[in-house]
């Protein structure tokens, strides 16, 4: 849209463009739902309900009559504290059939705890037949840098990303360890025979890839087959990457961010056989939730990320080319001032945001 603007002046077309681009009005925001406990994810069924989590370990419905009062039961024990809590869910791709849903969260204890996803099948408002079908090793002892957002793949298996626990950086380039990486599973928790290191001896065989510091956004584009993540630098180095099997992401021998003492922690920003990122943000905007535009709602938006921050308080629209090139991006959403933790686009081509504090709002926003 600015591109064409920028044509327009050039050539002195001023007149032709329409007033839509010279004024276009910021999405109309509503809220939905209010008095949420730092909700995390938000996730639709296709009966219409929304599933909600909250940080704290509580599931929330949310349906044409509001917020329900009462939270899902079944929900497993979560370890919340700091950025430890309950994280993302994940209907099934069969939902319809099998009423399965997966859950992202920190589990164990200050001591020893990691991630794991339980499989379960949502009953009326109840969870049952809760599953472990992974859990992160090592143990780490941090209540931090978890990580915790999952996706399908078109193949039907699952990723899911993990943090590096702060203080065990260094085991983000190693494949004995599942900290600073991105798993790939099957439905069940089993291993695809296909993972890029399955037949490495020293590997663990879920890693997909590595390098990786603490990944907050998951985005499968099912049209192009593309993959992207966004992950949190230490102060600067926030990142959009695009994932490959077997990649190698860099941190932390190769960073755009310091340390928060203001130590440099690699003097290297690129470095051979580590993937560049397509974005880099700094300062740190602090990336949370993301999204791919694919609605009817905002036709300027289409094949677009969607990025929701914490520090910068907005939600971040990055236009992509049809290469899936970084062209542009657009900050929204700013004036609030409030953290965002979540974006989705609705079945019904709004998009939906979560802000992230004790009385959590959900948002719903749709053209100005």
């Amino acid at each position: 849209m600015m591109n064409r603007i920028l044509r327009c002046l050039a050539t002195g077309l001023l007149a032709t463009i329409p007033a839509s681009l010279l004024f276009a009005a910021p999405p109309k925001v509503e809220t939905l739902a209010t008095g949420l406990n730092h909700p995390w994810c938000v996730a639709f069924l296709p009966d219409g309900r929304w599933l909600i989590t909250e940080r704290a370990g509580q599931l929330r419905i949310l349906d044409e009559g509001g917020l329900r009062p009462e939270p899902v039961a079944g929900v497993p024990a979560v370890y919340a504290a700091s950025q430890g809590g309950l994280f993302d869910v994940l209907p099934a791709r069969d939902f319809a059939n099998s009423g399965h849903v997966y859950l992202s969260f920190a589990h164990g204890t200050p001591d020893a705890n990691a991630t794991r996803v339980v499989r379960a099948r949502l009953v009326d408002d109840r969870l049952e037949e809760v599953t472990p079908i992974f859990t992160a090793a090592p143990n780490k002892d941090t209540p931090v840098h978890y990580g915790g957002r999952m996706a399908w793949l078109p193949d039907g298996t699952l990723l899911l990303t993990l943090g590096d626990g702060f203080d065990y950086r260094e085991a983000a380039q190693r494949l004995d360890s599942h900290l600073g990486t991105i798993v790939r599973v099957n439905a069940d928790g089993s291993i695809p025979d296909d993972n890029p290191f399955v037949d490495q001896p020293e590997a663990l065989d879920a890693i997909y890839t590595y390098g990786n510091r603490n990944v907050q956004g998951l985005v499968v584009d099912e049209q192009s087959g593309r993959v992207y993540a966004h992950e949190h630098g230490p102060r600067g180095g926030d990142e959009i990457n695009r994932l490959q099997p077997g990649g190698n992401y860099g941190w932390p021998v190769a960073t755009h961010g310091i340390d928060y003492s203001g130590a440099v922690i690699s003097p290297y920003k690129q470095r051979p056989g580590m993937i560049d990122p397509l974005v880099v943000w700094t300062p740190s905007i602090a990336p949370s939730g993301m999204a791919l535009y694919r609605g009817e709602r905002f036709a300027d938006w289409q094949g677009n990320l969607l990025v929701s921050t914490l520090a910068e308080r907005s939600l971040r629209r990055v236009e992509l080319d049809a290469s899936g090139r970084v062209v542009g991006q657009h900050v929204l959403m700013q004036d609030r001032g409030v953290r965002l933790r979540d974006v989705r686009v609705a079945p019904d081509g709004a998009v939906i945001v979560l802000t992230d504090a004790p009385d959590g709002r959900v948002l719903r926003l749709t053209p100005g």
